[in-house]
């Protein structure tokens, strides 16, 4: 443990079969870390969907509301259900599309607003996402979640690092700026915004850990775009940022 401290996560491996102390050493050695990774095309989905499943509810199940007033399109980086459905909750149609989706392919839907989702490893590995996502700025609102957040940030010129520890869990305290409030969260990323590339981009930040005062939240000062680092959809909870739904779709009415 204290090791782990001093130097930050470690590569391991866990084997019932192998058992061999030397050969598990030289497999952890040799596995292939995160970094520049491109982990996001193992997890997208193969063709564009609907999703109308709103979220469980006692007595009823899963909900299937009848009047979605807003059409949002999904960037699938590796999208959790329980977000979509979150979506559906705050009267919105979902039409998800793979991570591989053109500027031009996400627009011919004509959508009220765009988001982009959560998935796994560097968002630096997926620098199609970036480019895309950067044709997109200015055109319809935009709310990304984890992995979408670090895209968000790279499109409009901030910088990613990988964390010496990263946050995984259910209780991480987040700080709003706006309000003051602070948030309890769920988290699980080994990638962060460099709150100091900020400096020179449209973006300001909005939301900030008080673990370890890194970034969770950033929006664009001028145009309705903006994003967290943590998981406001998390089942069972907590709930605390569950507002940032509603705030998408207040972006999206404006807008129109």
């Amino acid at each position: 443990v204290r090791h782990i401290r001093d130097a930050g996560a470690q590569m391991g491996v866990l084997s019932t079969e192998d058992l061999d102390p030397k050969s598990l050493v030289e497999k952890a050695k040799n596995a292939p870390g995160l970094v520049g990774r491109d982990l996001v095309k193992e997890v997208t989905c193969e063709k564009p969907y609907e999703w109308t499943e709103g979220t469980w509810k006692l007595g009823e199940g899963y909900t299937k509301p009848a009047n979605l007033k807003h059409h949002v399109v999904a960037m699938d980086f590796g999208i959790k259900r329980n977000i979509l459905r979150n979506l559906v909750d705050v009267g919105c149609k979902v039409t998800v599309v793979p991570a591989t989706a053109s500027a031009d392919e996400v627009l011919a839907y004509n959508p009220d607003g765009i988001f982009l989702s959560n998935g796994p490893g560097d968002p630096e590995g997926v620098p199609y996402a970036a480019e895309t996502v950067a044709k997109l700025i200015g055109k319809k609102p935009i709310f990304g979640i984890c992995l979408g957040h670090q895209i968000l940030s790279l499109s409009l010129g901030a910088k990613t690092y990988k964390l010496k520890f990263g946050h995984r869990g259910g209780n991480q305290p987040v700080k709003d700026f706006a309000t003051g409030r602070v948030e309890i969260s769920s988290q699980n990323h080994g990638f962060a915004v460099d709150l100091d590339s900020l400096s020179g981009t449209p973006l300001e930040s909005t939301h900030i850990n008080l673990n370890d005062q890194t970034s969770e939240g950033v929006r664009h000062k001028e145009l309705p775009v903006f994003s967290v680092q943590y998981h406001p959809e998390a089942s069972p909870g907590p709930h605390d940022s569950s507002y940032l739904f509603e705030r998408f779709v207040e972006l999206m009415e404006k807008k129109a």
